[in-house]
């Protein structure tokens, strides 16, 4: 539903990454009065990398982790860059820069600086700022609609200093790779070998000469086991399902030093680490790239939102907790998607109900809403932990719909089809060779791309 009021609110977005920087940038254009806080010394969240990651605990059991960024080294996109920016700041190849197809983290980092300096965002965020605690103001177990929010957070690196603020909304855009998720194995806390989550892996190097078991058949998975067979005796690597990828048969057959296991089944702490099918291997290390977690430490709603097994909830088209909302709002939770426009829309979204432009179904309706899509899920046997894993073009064009934001354009959709594809069957090698030039042809003569003064589409 759509109105003509025109409410100021001031609003506290958590988080300077791609979610937090574009719900900035669309709140303030409804006219809210914005602060970005920010933990990091500057913007890119995930795509900050940090190299130093000493001090942090290997497995990431910590509740607040001195280190956020779960990027390596070698990291480069999965997806092409030309479905990845902003409807409006598409991501252009810039000569002097990584000009790849499939650029390095840092292309997308500077990406997103460009995007901050361009529409003059810097002057919203408080940087080297932790979030401490987020809770409703003058709680008394009836919400209202005029629930304010109080904020503490800490100035990290200088005064420590802890500030308290009331805001009218805030916006949750912490992301959500950084909370390893680790597996349940029996004798895992026994096991006095080096293990260690993916979320610190940065280089192959410290595990020259060495036998590594590597769990998970994730991208990441296959990205490092391919990076470690450089510098390994031997990589083997551990997946819930046997059955593989074109791509990753090619790269087995190809290394005598990678073998493909089922699940571990025990660690035993002589180094053993057996697996279901009863083979077993003595391994120096064990690599968990077994994704992350959703976490809000410094959440506090009295039990209104929790997490459970990876469902955040319950929350209206995986934005808003009915009862807390519009006051309370997460962007960035959906996965498998194309992320950059479906953040876009959300914060559109978020941005026209705290102005009072549009409203939100009533309490009970967005509750059977989502009730009904826990069953559907439920139906298509999809578990629990990847309710937020959405795969799925149509979801996020109905999304749009809800603030008339712009369907996905068709190339923009096959040109991530084309590259999901290519990878399957190409691990290796999809990131350089590809057979869609006239799908990127399209692209870019698309008013995404030419709506924008180009330096070089060079490619």
């Amino acid at each position: 539903m759509v109105s003509e009021r025109n409410q100021s609110k001031k609003v506290c977005v958590i988080g300077a990454g791609p979610s937090g920087l574009v719900a900035a940038r669309e709140l303030r254009k409804e006219g809210h009065v914005v602060v970005v806080l920010e933990q990091n010394h500057d913007v890119g969240g995930q795509w900050l990398y940090e190299p130093n990651v000493e001090g942090e605990d290997p497995l990431g059991r910590n509740t607040f982790l001195k280190v956020h960024s779960s990027i390596y080294g070698s990291l480069r996109l999965v997806s092409p860059r030309e479905i990845m920016g902003f409807t409006d700041f598409p991501f252009l190849v810039k000569k002097g820069r990584d000009m790849r197809r499939f650029p390095g983290h840092g292309e997308l980092y500077l990406y997103l600086k460009d995007f901050c300096d361009w529409f003059g965002l810097r002057e919203m965020i408080r940087f080297n700022t932790r979030v401490e605690y987020v809770g409703m103001l003058d709680y008394s177990g009836v919400i209202g609609k005029d629930l304010k929010w109080v904020v503490k957070s800490k100035e990290i690196k200088k005064t420590e200093k802890v500030v308290e603020e009331v805001f009218d909304a805030v916006v949750v855009a912490t992301g959500h790779y950084s909370k390893p998720r680790l597996p349940t194995i029996k004798g895992m806390d026994a096991w006095k070998r080096k293990q260690m989550h993916s979320h610190i892996y940065r280089t192959p190097e410290p595990y020259r000469n060495e036998v590594v078991v590597v769990v998970g058949n994730s991208l990441s998975g296959q990205d490092i086991s391919m990076e470690l067979l450089e510098v390994a005796k031997e990589v083997h690597l551990s997946s819930r399902s046997l059955k593989i990828s074109e791509g990753l048969s090619k790269v087995i057959s190809k290394n005598g030093n990678l073998y493909l296991h089922p699940q571990i089944d025990t660690l035993h702490e002589d180094g053993r680490v057996l697996f279901v099918d009863g083979s077993w291997v003595i391994a120096n290390s064990i690599l968990y790239c077994t994704g992350y977690s959703y976490t809000f430490p410094f959440l506090d709603t009295k039990g209104i939102v929790g997490v459970d097994d990876d469902r955040v909830g319950p929350l209206y088209e995986h934005t808003f907790p009915p009862s807390l909302a519009p006051s309370l709002s997460f962007i960035g939770v959906p996965r498998k998607i194309i992320g950059f426009p479906f953040f876009e829309s959300q914060a559109k979204w978020i941005s026209q109900l705290l102005s009072g432009k549009r409203t939100l179904p009533s309490r009970e309706e967005m509750m059977q809403s989502i009730k009904e899509f826990y069953h559907s899920r439920d139906a298509a046997c999809i578990p629990k932990y990847n309710t937020h894993d959405i795969a799925q073009f149509e979801y996020c064009d109905k999304y749009g719909d809800h603030v008339g934001f712009p369907h996905l354009e068709e190339w923009r959709k096959q040109l991530c089809i084309s590259a999901l594809i290519n990878a399957d069957a190409n691990l290796e090698t999809y990131r350089d060779s590809w057979d869609d030039h006239e799908l990127l042809q399209e692209a870019l003569q698309s008013p995404h791309f030419t709506q924008f003064p180009a330096e070089s589409f060079t490619l």
